[in-house]
């Protein structure tokens, strides 16, 4: 059964470094993911913030118009997959066409009423495609372990 979650943003301006924790947390579960980026230079940002991460959080990806990118178990971009993956993270303003070759999609809710009724537009067209869906506040972030020492 394929699988949409939203999660409710309480800051927008924090949603970074969230999509930075679901990619870790994921990767390091064995997954692999696409994520769809809005725009060329949000699919820029986002590379660069996994980058910049710790060693221990190290992400193999890249943007989709690297070479390399399909050796990458996460990629980066603003168009369609360049192989198959398991999960989707949509940042786009619109549910993609291609969101049903996933298994699982994550999306988001953001607090501006404009953007807010784009998320339910995505909303109606993954239940459309036959997604279970949820919707949760999003994950807090989890004190890393030099910080409770």
């Amino acid at each position: 059964m394929k699988q949409a979650t939203f999660y409710l943003l309480d800051d927008d301006a924090s949603w970074l470094e969230l999509v930075c924790r679901l990619v870790t947390e994921r990767y390091q579960r064995g997954e692999t993911l696409f994520v769809l980026a809005a725009d060329v230079s949000t699919a820029e940002q986002l590379d660069e913030q996994l980058w910049q991460q710790d060693a221990a959080s190290f992400v193999p990806h890249g943007l989709s118009d690297e070479p390399t990118v399909g050796m990458a178990p996460v990629e980066i971009g603003v168009q369609g997959p360049r192989r198959s993956r398991q999960l989707l993270i949509n940042l786009a303003p619109h549910a993609p066409a291609f969101a049903g070759r996933f298994a699982e999609v994550i999306d988001f809710v953001p607090t501006d009423e404009t953007r807010k009724q784009l998320a339910r537009e995505r909303y109606k067209h993954y239940r459309a495609a036959g997604f279970t869906l949820q919707t949760l506040p999003a994950p807090a972030a989890q004190p890393s372990s030099n910080e409770t020492d």
